[in-house]
Formats: C-alpha cells, sequence, structure tokens
C-alpha cells in the first residue's frame, strides 16, 4: 500500500525530522554517485527528495510517481520533471536510464517484481540502481509516523536475493538513519554526529538499507549463418558417389537425317 505523497512530501520538506532523513539518506547516494554529466537519473516511488544534486549536470533527471501514491510538481521554482506512471508500465523507453533510485516505491507496493522488471527494463548498459529500503532490524520500521513504518521492510539477504531473482547484481550496500526517529531536540541536533558513528560501529543498526546493484547482462549465443556453416546439413550423406563414364563418350552425338527416297520408301539413319 503506497502512502499519499501528500503525507510524504509534508515529512520530507515541512517537518525537521523528514528533513534529517533526507540529508542523511541523500549524502550516501551522493557519495555512490557524484553528479556527472550527460547522464540520464530517474528515481521511482518518491525518491525526488534524492535527486537534486543531479539537477544540475544531468542530461535528464526524471521523478516516477507511482499512481496509487499520487503525484506532486518537482523541484519548486523549476520546470517539472515529475510524471504520474504505472507502477508495471514507466514512461520510459527501454536502456534509457544511466542512474535510477528506488525509495518509497518497492516495499509499498502491490506488485514488486513488476517493478523490479521495470527498473531492469529502463536501466542502460553499464546502468546503476539503488534501492532504499526500511531495515528490518531497525527502529525506523517499527515506528508509525516516518514513512519508513510502512510497506515490508526488509533484511539485507532478503533484499540482494530478490534483486537477484530480476537479473541484477549486487555491488555494494550500506545503511544510513542511525540517530533513533525521535523529534527531540537533541537527537535532531545530533543526527550528523550519529550517522558518521554508525559508519565506524556495527553495532549501530541503520534505520534503511541502501543497496548498489548493477544489471546483468548475458552475451547472445552464436547462431544465424554462421552456426549454419559450422554444422552443414548433410543431405546426400550416405549416397554412393558417381561412376565416371567411359572416356570419350560424352562426345558421341547422335545424328538422324531422312534420305531423299521416294514416298513410302525406307528412312535411313546415319
Amino acid at each position: 500500500m503506497h502512502l499519499d505523497v501528500l503525507d510524504l512530501r509534508n515529512f520530507y520538506y515541512r517537518t525537521q525530522l523528514g528533513r534529517v532523513a533526507q540529508r542523511a539518506i541523500r549524502d550516501q547516494v551522493v557519495a555512490f554517485w557524484p553528479p556527472a554529466a550527460g547522464q540520464t537519473v530517474a528515481g521511482f516511488g518518491f525518491a525526488v527528495p534524492l535527486l537534486r544534486p543531479y539537477l544540475a549536470k544531468s542530461r535528464r533527471v526524471v521523478g516516477l510517481m507511482p499512481g496509487p501514491q499520487g503525484v506532486m510538481p518537482w523541484p519548486a521554482g523549476m520546470l517539472n520533471v515529475s510524471v504520474l506512471c504505472e507502477e508495471t508500465a514507466w514512461p520510459l523507453p527501454t536502456g534509457l536510464v544511466d542512474r535510477l533510485v528506488l525509495m518509497h516505491g518497492l516495499e509499498t507496493s502491490e506488485h514488486p517484481s513488476a517493478v523490479l522488471e521495470e527498473a531492469h527494463r529502463v536501466l542502460g548498459p553499464g546502468g546503476r540502481a539503488l534501492f532504499v529500503v526500511p531495515n528490518r532490524s531497525g527502529i525506523w520500521a517499527r515506528r508509525d509516523g516516518t514513512p519508513f513504518g510502512f510497506g515490508r521492510p526488509y533484511s539485507l539477504s532478503q533484499l540482494e536475493a530478490q534483486l537477484k531473482r530480476h537479473g541484477f547484481t549486487p555491488d555494494r550496500a550500506t545503511a544510513a538513519l542511525f540517530a533513533p526517529p525521535s523529534n527531540g531536540r537533541f537527537w535532531l541536533r545530533t543526527a550528523d554526529f550519529w550517522e558518521r558513528l554508525g559508519k565506524q560501529a556495527p553495532w549501530l543498526v541503520g534505520g534503511v538499507l541502501m543497496v548498489e546493484v548493477t544489471k546483468q547482462v548475458y552475451a547472445p549465443t552464436r547462431g544465424g549463418l554462421a552456426a549454419a556453416v559450422r554444422r552443414p546439413l548433410r543431405i546426400l550423406e550416405g549416397v554412393g558417389q558417381p561412376v565416371p563414364s567411359p572416356a570419350g563418350a560424352n562426345r558421341l552425338e547422335e545424328r538422324t537425317t531422312h534420305a531423299n527416297v521416294p514416298s513410302g520408301g525406307i528412312r535411313q539413319t546415319l
């Protein structure tokens, strides 16, 4: 079940806790993928808070928002790049996207396999995708006061297994949101400290998992004319070899003439 786009907007842009969460996840996305010129960057679900650093240099930025969630114009004060779409049919050509981010799009979908199939389809050769999902072991997945408390939380092994089944190869994984989901002033002010500590302390559990993957592309098998030449059809295999005719026989010609004889005479053959 998708959250409403208004609830997501209010959390990330109008609450201090939402801005803290946005900054923590976005900083990790940029650490994975520094903005580069000429790339097509897309986000599915409610990933637009993570895409702003890519607006300046990218060739194209697209925010895909599923129909059950709803859509909002983004970014504010600029030309809109967000679009409403079906979960199972994204309005993007096959192989167009260089970088794809999914947040609040997989764990809340009623058709996760279809979402992963579309993600695999639109990702181009050499492209990378980043999946941001609630951590099953984290505190954020147990609080209904944030968007990460809805949908199906994942463990790292569960997420990687599902991605592999749909043609993705996990490359690296990390976690974010190590501060508790509290509106307390102390926790909000020290959120950056907890993020830095969480990268170094394995005993801290992050609220979200982030898995970067690449698209598996299999080499095509040889076929067509090359295969036909390598394995020719032997239709006449087993038929005996022809016996050559006697020397000079092929030079004989049969000639038939009609002799100048009276009517009813004999036809002579030479």
